[in-house]
């Protein structure tokens, strides 16, 4: 919202308008120009604003709108922008009063409540009022004004009436150390780009790589590129991508003018430039009235090329004739690399994740099997980010009209390898079930296999190479369709026990604890079977639950798991998970450190007409 409030302090100010909240997101910079024009063009209607000229209200847009992309680029918090316009006179002429001044103030501001700005803080990290700082740094090109005690950047645009150019003003009015002004000079058509590149090129060289070296997908390096380009070096700027079937797709078109983009991108998809060879500065015929012009223009298509392949389009382009110095050209030419280089390492990126999640998502079970008289829930949070799977596994699947078979595993490790053994694990558990073997025999026999697979893997890597060790907790359950409840078996090889909680609140061990699996291939393994009557509940864990620590403590010293299901004695299936899910978190301070999996088996009196 745009709030108006009368300033008192001075004679000589106008109104101060200031735009607050707005968004980290590309919008920003778009509703910050839309604010300062509309502000600046209704104080130039006003009597006694001849001095208000347009080339002002493009300077002061222009200046605004690279501010505030700078700090949302980088800040990654909400900004405030205000606009404040002073009145005066200039030097007086002999006989009279000097020719009617006004300045334009515009400040940007983070709005981050604690965290001052820091030198050398990696943008990739997202630490707020960065964006600000790199805008201070160009100061010195720019004429932009930097205040690290405030997180704040401002400049001071001034004219005198009768004059269209901005000249320095003298001091700004606002009270004791308030620092001088300065010109705000900026590149604002390709004319002066030269300039500028001489004094501010390797800064914005260094600010676009490092901008784009932290994105991974690639509409976002184009929107980010575009945002750079548009209006350093030119009116408009579209990028086009290399699409997998050899064509070419618009990914982003930006234009100074907002109003403009829609109408511009109409313009642009009805011919994509297929014909771009691999150099610099081609020029490129665009239909006329592209971008909603009435004077037409031109447009510059630079190649985006990296690793030997050509990856899209970068076009450049104006109102009219544009004109690039070879010194601009390069830039633009190290600019491009920069973008396609980061085109390149989001395609990578992207690519290696599709995979990795199209093999995760065989490492689990798509759902759980329902089990009439039986409610089933499960909390499945893997520790590594990005990862869908982690050490930590589980299934519950049917064999038959009346047994079911539910298991919950922790492979040693949080690495690739470990998640390739939760689908072996896991599937094999299956195979040797619809076998006909039961809990103890599908436990033997899985663990056989792990150790031949651990002495195999030692025997081609050498002792460098470790033996995979996993702990799995394995039952069953036989429902009857004429008794409620469900009887259960179930054994734990090297994993915390199941609980088991009655209806007055009791809690206990439903099975003694035993070797892990994969390092004793003799090893043999009990099961323990008890019914699982109506409002009895049946609580399986991996260790991320029960070795949470806060301190030296963990969540299950003296019975705590016990005690934080027994809390939620009464709860539903899907609830009583959450609650032991919440309850892990709460236990400690830090981030939870490992796979964490809560399965829950909670015996329900069957609905009428329930088939077993």
């Amino acid at each position: 919202m745009t709030s108006l409030s009368p300033r008192t302090t001075a004679p000589q100010e106008a109104a101060t308008v200031s735009r607050t909240g707005l968004p980290a997101n590309q919008l920003a910079a778009s509703a910050a120009r839309r604010f300062v024009r509309t502000l600046l063009t209704e104080r130039a209607a006003a009597p006694g604003a001849a001095a208000i000229s347009s080339d002002l209200i493009d300077q002061a847009v222009l200046l605004v709108s690279e501010l505030v992309t700078n700090a949302v680029m980088y800040a990654g918090t909400e900004i405030d922008v205000t606009c404040r316009l002073t009145y005066g006179r200039g030097p007086a002429a002999a006989g009279g009063a000097g020719p009617a001044t006004v300045a334009v103030v515009v400040e940007v501001a983070d709005r981050h409540p604690s965290r001052t700005v820091r030198g050398g803080v990696d943008a990739r990290g997202g630490v707020p009022g960065y964006g600000l700082q790199l805008v201070g740094a160009l100061a010195e090109s720019w004429g932009v004004t930097y205040r690290r005690s405030t997180k704040t950047v401002w400049f001071r645009l001034t004219a005198t009436e009768g004059r269209s150019a901005a000249a320095p003003a003298g001091p700004d009015r606002r009270g004791a150390g308030a620092t001088a002004t300065t010109r705000a000079r900026a590149p604002r058509r390709p004319g002066v780009a030269a300039e500028w590149v001489d004094r501010g090129g390797p800064s914005f060289l260094a600010e676009t790589s490092e901008l784009l070296a932290g994105q991974l997908d690639q509409d976002m390096v184009t929107a980010l590129a575009a945002q750079l380009l548009v209006p350093r070096l030119a009116d408009w700027c579209a990028i086009w991508l290399s699409t997998e079937g050899g064509g070419m797709q618009l990914s982003r078109v930006w234009h100074v003018d907002e109003r403009r983009i829609g109408p511009l991108r109409v313009d642009l998809e009805r011919e994509p430039p297929i014909d771009v060879v691999r150099v610099g500065g081609i020029p490129w015929t665009w239909p006329e009235g592209a971008g909603a012009s009435r004077e037409g223009g031109s447009a510059l298509a630079f190649p985006l090329v990296a690793r030997g392949e050509q990856l899209g389009v970068l076009l450049l382009g104006r109102a009219g004739r544009l004109q690039m110095t070879d010194t601009v050209a390069r830039m633009v030419e190290d600019a491009a690399r920069r973008i396609a280089q980061a085109v390149h390492t989001a395609r990578q990126y992207t690519r290696q994740t599709t995979i990795s999640l199209a093999l995760q998502r065989r490492q689990l079970p798509a759902t759980l099997a329902s089990i009439p008289g039986v409610d089933t829930a499960i909390v499945y949070e893997p520790h590594g980010q990005g990862q869908t799977v982690g050490g930590d596994f589980y299934d519950v699947f049917p064999m038959g009209r009346s047994r079911w078979c539910f298991l919950l595993g922790d492979v040693q490790g949080k690495d690739p390898e470990a998640m390739s053994v939760t689908g072996l694990a896991r599937h094999l558990v299956r195979l040797l079930a619809r076998e006909g073997h039961g809990v103890e025999s599908v436990l033997g026999r899985l663990n056989l296999a792990m150790a031949e697979e651990g002495a195999e893997a030692v025997e081609l890597g050498g002792e460098q190479a470790s033996s995979r060790f996993l702990s799995l907790l394995y039952g069953e359950l036989t429902v009857d369709p004429g008794r409620p409840g469900a009887r259960c078996t179930v054994a734990s090889a090297g994993h915390p026990p199941p609980l088991h909680l009655f209806t007055d609140g009791t809690v206990e061990p439903a099975a003694d604890p035993q070797m892990l699996l994969g390092i004793d291939e003799g090893a043999e393994f009990r099961a323990s079977t008890f019914p699982l009557a109506p409002g009895e509940t049946l609580l399986c864990v991996t260790d991320g639950v029960t070795e949470r620590r806060c301190g030296n403590w963990q969540l299950d010293d003296n019975d705590g798991l016990a005690g934080v299901l027994r809390d939620g004695l009464g709860l539903g299936a899907k609830a009583l998970a959450e609650h032991v899910r919440r309850a892990a978190h709460d236990f400690g301070t830090g981030p939870v450190e490992d796979d964490l999996s809560v399965l829950v088996l909670q015996a329900v009196t069957p609905k009428p007409g329930t088939a077993g």
